[in-house]
């Protein structure tokens, strides 16, 4: 069965859930609402999204060094309390995300961080690519945001795969980390330095 756009939306405001885990479960369930809903229920992604508001003025910097010194990454994480803060499961997960910047290089951590002028950049140069092509404007519009998209997937963590598990991407993570621990979880920055490079 075709799982629509229109279904995606409704699971998605029946359970605050993302728009893939949504996909997920409705594909899981062959397009059957109710029985997504209890998928999802079931892997409590849909209690995480409204979490999301609650104020994250705890948590830790996850630190990894990689290559003996040469790539070093501290990572903020933020939680609610401080006894989140200090379980195995959410300095692992610090960790994990240190250790998935340092191998994956992100430049942003959420789409909204993107400045205005790199993406009108990158819109322009899709569009130059498609140059006589002889496409109609709404065909390159659509391609031009698929390829903004991957663009994303390849430079902010969010929406970057995990290193870990492929399917899986950072921002997925975060929600099921959310999920299981009960507290809103945020990373507001980052940085990454490499032996020899400038900023």
């Amino acid at each position: 069965m075709e799982i629509t756009a229109a279904m995606v939306k409704q699971l998605r405001d029946l359970t605050g859930a993302g728009m893939m885990e949504c996909k997920a479960a409705l594909t899981e369930a062959k397009g059957n609402i109710e029985e997504a809903t209890t998928i999802l229920r079931k892997r409590g992604l849909a209690q995480a999204t409204k979490k999301a508001g609650r104020t994250t003025n705890e948590g830790l910097i996850g630190s990894y060094i990689h290559m003996g010194g040469k790539i070093g990454v501290l990572v903020e994480v933020n939680c609610e309390s401080d006894f989140v803060a200090r379980t195995d499961d959410f300095q692992n997960l610090a960790r994990e995300i240190a250790m998935h910047i340092a191998a994956a290089n992100p430049q942003y951590v959420r789409r909204e961080d993107v400045p205005s002028e790199v993406l009108d950049r990158e819109r322009e140069i899709y569009r130059s690519q498609m140059a006589g092509q002889n496409k109609p404007p709404a065909v390159i519009d659509k391609i031009v945001e698929g390829k903004l998209n991957s663009f994303f997937e390849q430079m902010c963590l969010l929406d970057q795969p995990s290193i870990r598990d492929p399917k899986v991407t950072i921002g997925q993570t975060v929600q099921q980390a959310i999920a299981k621990m009960g507290e809103n979880i945020a990373i507001p920055r980052f940085v990454r330095f490499k032996l020899g490079e400038t900023a």
